[in-house]
């Protein structure tokens, strides 16, 4: 009893320590723990818990009735064999209260590391949702300048349309204009033939009645 009951609580001592150090092994370990509250792992590691709690039980109602029984005898020290046997449950209730004691502290440090794990993914999970945000609000800013600049750039437009369609009004008033002189000098030219004949006909008339 006594060599199981220290194999217990070294096996359990150790398990601690695995838990409190980040090692490779930690992950097997909280594997296995995982993996023991799930199915029918609880109802068996209560059913041992009860049965260490009743055999607990069972050596301090030995130890206290070995006590009532000296005090009836009215003895202030036990006799030999009720030392040895009271020495024997003491030592038993101690470790099986030490046994009980870490496997409560192995399950609060297994639930420790697990929502150590949640919390830490959590966290993960809003850093990318806050970068996510400042992500789409720098594209955000990047998509209303780009607004603003198209809205420049149409202003540009429909000012540059705006002047094309000033010059080139300009265009064809020159043009028209230009049309006009033309028309007006080929009606100065042939006035001009005009007058070239006439003033030929003239000399001729002239010539004539110098010869007559």
């Amino acid at each position: 009893m006594l060599q199981l009951l220290y194999t217990v609580i070294f096996a359990e001592a150790v398990l601690i320590l695995t838990l409190l150090f980040k090692t490779p092994l930690r992950k097997l370990v909280i594997l296995g723990l995982d993996r023991v509250k799930r199915g029918r792992g609880p109802v068996m590691v209560k059913t041992v818990a009860a049965t260490v709690t009743v055999v607990l039980s069972s050596s301090l109602y030995s130890i206290a009735k070995i006590h009532a029984r000296t005090a009836e005898a009215g003895a202030v020290i036990a006799n030999p064999t009720d030392q040895v046997l009271m020495s024997k449950h003491i030592l038993e209730a101690s470790l099986m209260g030490f046994v009980l004691f870490l496997g409560l502290m192995i399950d609060r440090l297994h639930h420790y590391i697990r929502e150590l794990r949640m919390l830490r993914k959590a966290m993960e999970v809003a850093k990318k949702q806050s970068r996510g945000a400042e992500d789409a609000k720098n594209s955000g800013e990047e998509l209303k300048g780009v607004k603003d600049e198209i809205i420049s750039l149409q202003a540009k437009v429909k000012q540059l349309e705006s002047e094309y369609a000033q010059k080139s009004k300009e265009a064809k008033d020159a043009e028209a204009e230009a049309e006009a002189l033309k028309k007006q000098s080929e009606d100065l030219l042939l006035e001009y033939d005009r007058l070239l004949a006439d003033n030929q006909s003239l000399k001729n008339q002239l010539e004539s009645v110098e010869h007559s």
